[in-house]
């Protein structure tokens, strides 16, 4: 092992350093606020400048987990902070393009009740994740909810592009709206999916304990 590594590792290693995987969650949820203020306008340079900060918040989502991972700086709040983030991301962003007036009229669009089924299931893992962690249960994530979690930063992607394509004449291609609509159901059924798989994994648990 290298001598830069023993000292990454070593209990002298920087403060900073220890808790860079939650500065970048923190910064995240700065990023959250910027673009939940920045929605509130919506318009064209809008929407691709929100495209650009929620890049860069998977970004710092994928850092973060990674950091923690390979460098062993995960934290008893990070453990806390990072999924917050991630559903304080995801959810608001969803919940904005959702109101938007032209995506409440796209056919077959993100429509307020996906989001309401988006967020049902992150409530419910949520609870469930905290019921069982406090009595020392694993509950970490499944592959299932790992895809999840791409297809709906996907899908919030396209969303802002189509959003942003839609605010001039002719609007937004079809190979845009297509995207749109493929995302918008493929991750719908994911997260129905992943909400099932986690919620049988936990009855299981919940057997053993009553």
């Amino acid at each position: 092992m290298s001598s830069d590594a023993t000292e990454l590792r070593g209990p002298t290693r920087a403060w900073w350093w220890q808790n860079l995987p939650n500065l970048l969650t923190l910064s995240r949820i700065f990023l959250a606020a910027a673009l939940f203020a920045l929605l509130s306008f919506p318009g064209r340079a809008t929407y691709l400048t929100g495209l650009v900060i929620f890049v860069l918040a998977a970004i710092t989502d994928f850092l973060d987990g990674y950091l923690a991972r390979r460098f062993h700086l995960v934290t008893q709040l990070g453990r806390v902070l990072d999924p917050f983030a991630d559903k304080l991301v995801i959810c608001g962003t969803f919940v904005f393009l959702a109101a938007s007036h032209r995506m409440l009229e796209t056919p077959w669009g993100l429509h307020p009740w996906i989001v309401v089924v988006i967020l049902a299931r992150e409530l419910l893992i949520t609870g469930l994740r905290s019921f069982l962690e406090e009595r020392r249960i694993d509950f970490s994530a499944r592959w299932s909810g790992k895809i999840k979690m791409a297809l709906q930063c996907l899908l919030a992607i396209v969303a802002f592009a189509y959003l942003a394509f839609d605010q001039d004449p002719p609007g937004s291609p079809a190979w845009c709206w297509m995207s749109l609509v493929v995302l918008t159901y493929a991750a719908l059924l994911i997260t129905v999916y992943s909400g099932y798989q986690y919620v049988r994994i936990a009855a299981a648990h919940l057997e053993e304990i009553w």
